[in-house]
């Protein structure tokens, strides 16, 4: 069977990662490469280690419960390229990154889909661009401003709202250590920045995550944390239809 190595924190975000190859060294590499570009961005995360496609269909759950699975090609019994197809016939949405030695296979890399293509002697230098990839597309996009704690990375996944208070734009947070932080900053400026993750601005006061709204109604907009944010009525229609159009261009719909 698999093993699980698994680094949690305070709550948050949870990226479920698998690492299936049949040469040790390379599934150790793998892991502490990703460790440490992991830990730096304080993401928390789970290590399903494989040693064979073999061992990795044995689930069909494997199929699609991870984020991110990296996948050697060159197998025995059942190779890379198999197991990835096996995956995309159940509908899989895993990202899939292939790590192998031989360049000639990127052609059926790209037949399902994989998100990048790492040649092995590569790997400490092609690994942190490739998880950039990864968590672009699982829309887990980082963002760094300098608050009065010092320099922040905060992931826009974790960002509730940010409220402008005292001439400081105040970041609320979910999950993480502290769950706020503060920066000389207008919101004006904190909204440019954060428009295209999907940030409205609600109110003078208020600049709001759309994925963490439950639903607008009654000029308030409530947070799937059961905060309620006020919305002036002049705005409320704008607001609620500028929703209704991000909601509808997300995968999960109203």
């Amino acid at each position: 069977m698999g093993f699980l190595i698994q680094r949690e924190s305070a709550g948050g975000l949870m990226l479920q990662i698998a690492i299936c190859d049949d040469e040790k060294y390379y599934r150790e590499t793998i892991r502490s490469l990703l460790t440490k570009y992991l830990e730096k961005r304080g993401l928390e995360y789970t290590f399903s280690i494989f040693l064979s496609g073999e061992e990795f269909l044995s689930l069909p759950e494997n199929a699609v419960k991870y984020d991110v699975v990296f996948m050697d090609i060159n197998m025995s019994r059942v190779d890379g390229i198999e197991t990835a197809a096996w995956m995309r016939s159940l509908h899989s949405e895993t990202e899939i990154v292939f790590v192998t030695a031989f360049i000639h296979y990127a052609p059926e890399g790209y037949k399902v889909d994989a998100v990048r293509f790492i040649i092995k002697d590569t790997l400490e230098a092609a690994l942190p661009e490739c998880m950039d990839a990864v968590l672009k597309r699982k829309r887990l996009e980082q963002v760094e401003f300098s608050c009065v704690e010092g320099n922040v990375r905060l992931f826009t996944e974790r960002i509730l709202y940010v409220e402008s208070r005292k001439h400081k734009a105040v970041f609320c947070c979910q999950g993480t250590e502290p769950e706020t932080c503060q920066a000389y900053l207008k919101l004006d400026e904190v909204e440019r920045r954060l428009k295209e993750y999907g940030f409205l601005r609600i109110h003078k006061s208020y600049l709001v995550n759309m994925r963490h709204v439950r639903r607008i109604r009654n000029y308030e907009a409530e947070l799937d944390n059961g905060e309620r944010l006020p919305i002036p009525r002049p705005r409320f229609q704008a607001v609620k239809e500028e929703y209704a159009v991000y909601k509808g261009a997300m995968p999960w719909g109203l």
